[in-house]
């Protein structure tokens, strides 16, 4: 299961780096957020900017939720890594809907193999 948690946090820390550089401005808007904008305006690129914020704390739960890591106690884990799998099995479907044909090439694939591996690690 250690091998599974980590690849799930390695990938959260890879789509983390993607949301800084769309925070920054670079211009990979075309594989997020449906695809609308090659750059993103200011309003959506703060919400990056705490999306990766949010998919660090992710990996941090589930490593934590593995005995990987030692952390806060009292953070319910079980409930959270449920929480971002449900959430990740939908945002696999809202990228496959997405009217961006590069996040729906790009970003479906990525997001469902993540999802897959956070069930089996929810599941065991």
């Amino acid at each position: 299961m250690e091998l599974i948690t980590i690849l799930v946090t390695c990938m959260f820390v890879l789509v983390a780096v993607f949301q800084v550089l769309l925070a920054l401005g670079f211009p990979l808007g075309e594989y997020a957020l449906g695809g609308y904008h090659k750059i993103l305006p200011k309003g959506l690129r703060l919400m990056s900017g705490v999306n990766a914020v949010v998919l660090l704390f992710m990996g941090f739960i589930f490593l934590q939720h593995t005995n990987i890591i030692e952390g806060i106690s009292v953070l319910p884990t079980n409930l959270l890594v449920w929480i971002v799998t449900v959430f990740l099995g939908l945002n696999t479907i809202a990228n496959l809907v997405s009217r961006s044909k590069k996040e729906r090439l790009v970003m479906t694939p990525l997001s469902g193999l993540t999802f897959i591996l956070c069930l089996i690690i929810v599941l065991s």
